[in-house]
């Protein structure tokens, strides 16, 4: 059995799975009738949307099958989110990566796969909408196309989603956004007895830049202070907008020293790029740390609220 590679985007595209926050949850109708519709067009027992986790598949909609997950490992899905085409496997038994698969030697005795990559915005592949049959069988390219239209369905359900977590302006994690995957974050930290660091931020003589070169302008210094807070923190950092100019970044794994030390690097780009691009304003900012504390902090919102408090602090003793 051949298990799925991992993807080169898998840190982005965990991110974005479960910024979404639909993992895990009831039967959406949504979803649950393009399944409907992909059994009764190809007259396949079992139709679904899966979900790639990190380690295993979750079925976000499920028809003719009783299992809500698989592991990765075994996962076909996780073989179709590897490429951009449709993912097919004509007859399971008789394919070397898949003839020994649990999947195929017993329930659900899969045979014949079809899978087509469900994508979003940033471009990650979240899983799939897949066609199973306990039988071999041929898929044309008209049956391709079809696959794909069910697919871009999908898409824009899962678009409609996202734009409840995704801020539209600078495309990091609004609030809602922010919230989820920080949750993600701190249960790890917690699991492992490691640490967590939060950042909070709000940008200085905002409101000049807006009055004095316009809001087209502001919209564009929020747009690069976001592009350097990802250029600036790591991969497993959160980064989120949380209103208007006030920005966020959990970093986990880290102390309060070391978040420092990120900050002073994030002042430094900051005053190179305000030197170069001559706007004729400075990106300015004013934060406040708080360190995580299980004892002390329930959610995340009680970690914003003393980082927020230190923030207003700072910017207060420079008044």
């Amino acid at each position: 059995m051949q298990k799925p590679a991992i993807p080169p985007d898998e840190k982005t595209r965990i991110d974005t799975l479960r910024a979404l926050n639909i993992l895990d949850i009831s039967p959406k109708e949504r979803f649950d009738r393009i399944t409907r519709l992909a059994k009764r067009v190809f007259g396949v027992p079992v139709a679904l949307v899966s979900l790639i986790d990190a380690d295993r598949q979750w079925f976000l909609s499920s028809y003719g099958l009783n299992l809500k997950e698989t592991s990765r490992d075994i996962s076909f899905c996780g073989h179709a989110i590897l490429g951009d085409e449709i993912f097919t496997v004509q007859d399971a038994a008789l394919d070397p990566r898949f003839n020994d698969n649990p999947l195929v030697t017993d329930a659900p005795n899969i045979r014949f796969y079809a899978g087509c990559p469900i994508s979003v915005s940033n471009g990650s592949k979240l899983g799939t909408i897949c066609l199973i049959d306990q039988s071999p069988r041929e898929f044309d390219d008209e049956d391709k196309v079809l696959l794909r239209d069910l697919a871009r369905l999908v898409e824009q359900e899962v678009a409609a989603i996202q734009l409840a977590t995704i801020d539209e302006l600078t495309k990091i994690s609004n609030r809602r956004g922010f919230e989820v995957l920080s949750k993600h974050a701190l249960s790890l930290c917690k699991r492992v007895n490691g640490t967590a660091t939060l950042l909070f931020i709000d940008l200085d003589k905002f409101k000049p830049i807006n009055d004095t070169f316009g809001h087209a302008e502001g919209d564009y210094a929020l747009q690069v202070f976001s592009n350097v807070l990802r250029d600036v923190f790591r991969d497993s950092d959160v980064i989120g907008r949380i209103g208007g100019d006030e920005f966020a970044v959990l970093l986990t794994m880290t102390s309060a020293n070391e978040t420092e030390e990120m900050i002073h690097r994030l002042k430094t780009v900051i005053s190179e790029y305000s030197k170069k691009a001559s706007r004729g304003y400075n990106l300015e900012f004013s934060y406040g740390i708080a360190e995580f504390d299980s004892a002390k902090h329930d959610s995340i919102n009680d970690l914003l609220a003393e980082a927020d408090a230190k923030m207003y602090e700072q910017k207060k003793s420079r008044k």
